[in-house]
């Protein structure tokens, strides 16, 4: 359900305007309405600030995880400068360091080309080329190929081969002038370094780069909590800053008014606090035109499934929560569209597990996770698959068969199961147009509901054959008569007449169903194709074979069940946010109410 919400309008002295948001932050109930204003030079800065922050945070964590994952322990000796406390300036140590190690990293690559490079000519003293030259010994080195080198430069210079590497030739040519000859080849310039003094460097930079690594590891394994709290710090003064921008000055800015929403159940404190501070205030009904934060409060089971219908819209402040209503119906779909018994225990069994050391805020996934595996174990036992087993063919389970359908009895209730599931949303909308706008807007779905019955009577079920067709003319006057309440007779004949055309989208919709039965038998057919060529590796190896055979099923299984999860979640979706929704008249657009709170409180 959809919290019903009360508009408070405060009027607060200028010079106690920031007390008063203080205040309030710390009650903590209040949706501060928004103005269409551009951000403050000073909140953008804060957003970059905030942005890079966060960004820091992530990488630690990434680093957090390979230490604990490679089990690596750095120690107080290990870490070449002290780690501040505060968590600016652990963000700006971090930054640091990250750009040193990044100079540092582009620095070993270059050390990497040119020891590559001097590598074919060996280790020779770069000083004592330098020597040589101040005493009019000029020494110089040339490379080219094996083609275009002639035995006879040796004989007419001095000329000293160094290296031969096919298909080049690399020597040193040796005069008393600066003059060259004229040589087929390339002169390569004297480094200013030798390989070992390269070597020599390229070992201080990683050992530079390791204490920096060392640091890092330092401040993600210790210092997090401090960056945390610096995180929520600027999200608390971003805060701050924009509900100071949301604030309208009256009375010659002498007095300062904000909006704000509360939940109508949450208010005791609220009020108690403005009685006793005498702030001016005014409480006001939510009215349907303005934009109402939303907050949703269901049961246990259907909150598991908030945040999947948030990913497509919070509901409108005015209209119904429809999750508790797609909840069962999302559970059974994915067990539907998993459709294997043996899947299913998988995902129970593994979400328990992990639920016991999960952190607070995973829980509630692990929890969604599980009932989603209950429904998988629901409808793989009615669909008769374990691990791609067909259990129809397994007689050792006797009657147990007779509860599990095959698949033209899966493909037909998953039909029946659109059918009801589209029904069910026109009687949602239905309830929410009479509550919304009178009785006469409700009788445009309960004709469609009326009239798909009947035609399901008169195709399939056949049970009133006397006064089926009855029922479908009853349903096409509602139709007909009430598309429009609000328009004369000859204009709700006319829009009605248009609205019946709308039932073939209405039988397309049914038919999107057909994707259940799909997904259910693709996924088993994968198992069994697994399955299969399991089994013949078992037979082509005497010794190992049951071992491949067992790692073989362990992988195989394992992907066709990560690769059968996704769409098992997916489609579920497509079938709710499209089918389900557009005939329960789901408006959406609601904006999620995010009180004015603060951050800090352990």
């Amino acid at each position: 359900m959809i919290v019903p919400m009360v508009k408070y309008t405060f009027l607060a002295y200028h010079l106690e305007y920031e007390k008063f948001l203080e205040d309030i932050r710390e009650i903590g109930v209040l949706d501060i309405v928004e103005k269409s204003t551009e951000p403050s030079a000073e909140i953008r800065e804060k957003l970059d600030k905030l942005k890079s922050a966060r960004q820091v945070l992530q990488n630690l964590n990434k680093i957090k995880e390979a230490a604990e994952k490679n089990k690596t322990v750095v120690t107080e000796s290990q870490v070449q400068s002290v780690l501040p406390e505060n968590g600016a300036a652990l963000i700006e140590k971090v930054t640091a360091l990250r750009d040193k190690k990044e100079v540092l990293k582009h620095h070993d690559i270059h050390l990497q080309k040119l020891i590559k490079m001097l590598a074919p000519w060996g280790d020779f003293s770069v000083e004592t080329i330098k020597k040589l030259q101040e005493n009019k010994v000029y020494t110089r080195l040339f490379v080219t190929s094996e083609k275009k080198f002639k035995p006879e430069w040796e004989k007419e210079h001095f000329i000293f081969v160094v290296n031969s590497v096919s298909p080049w030739v690399y020597f040193a040519f040796v005069s008393t002038s600066p003059e060259l000859p004229e040589l087929d080849a390339e002169e390569i310039k004297i480094p200013d370094k030798s390989i070992s003094q390269l070597e020599n460097e390229k070992k201080a930079n990683i050992e530079q780069i390791a204490a920096i690594d060392n640091e890092l590891i330092a401040i993600a394994t210790s210092q997090t909590t401090a960056i945390e709290r610096y995180l929520l710090e600027l999200e608390q003064s971003i805060d701050f800053q924009k509900v100071l921008s949301h604030t309208t000055p009256a009375v010659e800015n002498q007095v300062q008014v904000v909006e704000a929403y509360a939940p109508i159940d949450e208010t005791v404190t609220l009020e108690d606090y403005l009685n006793k501070n005498e702030i001016a205030w005014i409480k006001k009904k939510a009215k349907a035109e303005d934009k109402i934060p939303i907050k949703q409060k269901n049961n246990r089971f259907a909150k598991l499934y908030e945040p999947v219908g948030k990913l497509f819209s919070l509901p409108a402040y005015t209209e119904m929560d429809l999750t508790p209503f797609f909840a069962p119906f999302f559970m059974m779909f994915f067990g539907f569209c998993l459709g294997d018994l043996g899947y299913g225990i998988v995902i129970v069994a593994g979400a328990t597990w992990f639920k016991r050391k999960a952190a607070a805020d995973v829980k509630p996934i692990l929890s969604l996770a599980q009932f989603l595996g209950i429904g998988t174990i629901l409808l793989g036992t009615l669909t008769g698959t374990f691990f791609g087993i067909n259990l129809l063919e397994v007689e050792s389970l006797g009657n147990l068969r007779n509860i599990m359908l095959d698949s033209q009895k899966v493909f037909y209730l998953s039909l029946a199961v659109g059918m009801l599931q589209i029904m069910f949303g026109m009687a949602l909308r239905a309830v929410n147009n009479y509550r919304m706008f009178g009785w006469q807007y409700a009788m445009l779905p309960i004709g469609w509901i009326i009239m798909l019955l009947g035609i399901t009577d008169t195709t399939i079920t056949k049970m009133l054959p006397s006064i089926n067709m009855y029922i479908i003319y009853a349903g096409i006057a509602l139709v007909v008569f009430f598309s429009d309440p609000a328009s004369g007779i000859f204009g709700r004949i006319g829009k009605g007449i248009w609205e019946l055309y709308g039932i073939s989208g209405i039988f397309g919709d049914v038919l999107s169903y057909v994707r259940l039965f799909a997904l259910g038998i693709s996924g088993a057919i994968l198992g069994f194709v697994v399955n299969t060529i399991g089994l013949q590796i078992k037979d082509s190896f005497p010794i190992i074979g049951p071992i491949f055979f067992v790692i073989f099923l362990i992988i195989g299984h394992g992907a066709n069940l990560l690769i059968s999860s996704l769409g098992a979640f997916v489609h579920p979706m497509r079938l709710t946010f499209v089918e389900f929704y557009k005939n329960a008249g789901f408006a959406g657009g609601g904006k999620e109410y995010k009180p004015f709170k603060n951050k800090l409180i352990n």
